[in-house]
């Protein structure tokens, strides 16, 4: 597992105004504790931070220098604004290296399943105890020629070798079910616009096949477009 070097700069004002300012500035505010050492308020570089978490995950490790000194830290806990995505606060834990630590490791699915089978995955994470400086950064399920009706628990994964599975054995983590038809999910929705109260409107086969019997039928071509009383007048004269 590769670690993420990231320069930190000590913060001595605190507060909403400050924390602005400091992201205005690139720069993520943060904290960093553990190991019975005291909470340093810190801010780190915004960009290389967000880019430490595309390429190493949500457990990346990270080499926290600050004033001349590197230590080792995980993310241990990101918060980010929910429409622009800017990282706003980080808690960092320190980690020794050969040391232990629980950690929730994201399940990912690889490999196709034939159309007939819908994969479901139960359990986005599993908690795992691993090596702070061997923290896997997903745990892959192959779900490959599997069958409807299959199942994955958290007891039959494949672990990183030195970890240990914190995760109930039992859980189920990947569920494989048959697909729906069409014909089944139109029937759901049905049901569900049913409970719903809500009426759909009529199709246009069946809107053209209602009151056929009110439509009045076209005038017939009278030819030259004399009325009937002048017809009469005229067969009356001749």
């Amino acid at each position: 597992m590769a670690d993420f070097r990231l320069d930190a700069e000590i913060r001595t004002e605190f507060g909403k105004g400050s924390a602005r300012r400091t992201r205005r500035a690139g720069r993520v505010p943060a904290v960093i504790y553990g190991h019975g050492q005291d909470v340093v308020h810190l801010s780190l570089p915004a960009r290389e931070f967000a880019a430490a978490l595309r390429n190493g995950g949500s457990n990346v490790l990270l080499t926290v220098v600050l004033d001349g000194k590197e230590q080792l830290a995980l993310t241990k806990a990101v918060q980010r604004d929910p429409l622009t995505r800017v990282h706003e606060h980080v808690d960092l834990v320190i980690v020794r290296r050969g040391e232990k630590v629980t950690v929730d490791v994201p399940v990912l699915t690889v490999g196709e399943t034939t159309a007939d089978v819908l994969v479901s995955i139960e359990l986005n994470t599993v908690s795992i105890e691993a090596l702070a400086t061997a923290i896997p950064e997903s745990i892959e399920v192959d779900v490959t020629g599997r069958a409807a009706g299959d199942g994955v628990t958290a007891g039959a994964l494949t672990l990183p070798e030195g970890s240990t599975l914190i995760t109930d054995p039992d859980a189920l983590v990947v569920n494989l079910m048959a697909a729906p038809t069409a014909e089944a999910l139109e029937a759901e929705l049905e049901q569900a616009e049913a409970e719903a109260g809500i009426e759909r409107e009529e199709s246009d086969e069946a809107a053209e096949g209602t009151g056929q019997g009110d439509v009045v039928p076209e005038p017939q071509d009278q030819g030259s477009g004399e009325s009937m009383d002048s017809a009469e007048k005229s067969a009356d004269n001749g």
